[in-house]
């Protein structure tokens, strides 16, 4: 099983810029696994921030992330994308792609898979 996670990068806070990054995943049938992402700041604990059910009509976020950023997958590719506008410093962290058979959308240790993670950083 691989999730390989892409499309971080830098971004300045307040320019409009926006992010895209997207995690693919091998090994699994991906249609019949509920994707969630993750992140974790320097420091800090990781956590939760977005999460899609198996067919993308069921979607949940983090309070800090509700209104700016998107999820989205698409079973076709076996990809699973996270649209990220409206960028601050604090979303500055190594955002993680994981994978699980389960329901439990916000649950860090529901997932059974992981990918490596993309840095994103938001300069002020």
């Amino acid at each position: 099983v691989q999730l390989q996670a892409s499309g971080g990068g830098l971004v300045q806070a307040g320019a409009g810029d926006s992010l895209r990054p997207s995690c693919a995943a091998s090994g699994i049938t991906f249609r019949q696994f509920t994707m969630g992402w993750f992140r974790q700041a320097p420091a800090k604990e990781r956590g939760f921030v977005a999460a899609i059910g198996r067919s993308g009509d069921t979607t949940y976020y983090a309070d800090s992330v509700k209104g700016r950023f998107t999820i989205s997958r698409d079973n076709d590719k076996n990809t699973v994308y996270l649209e990220m506008n409206s960028l601050k410093p604090e979303d500055t962290a190594v955002y993680f792609c994981a994978a699980q058979l389960g329901l439990y959308y916000t649950k860090e240790n529901a997932y059974a898979y992981w990918g490596q993670g993309t840095q994103v950083t938001v300069s002020s």
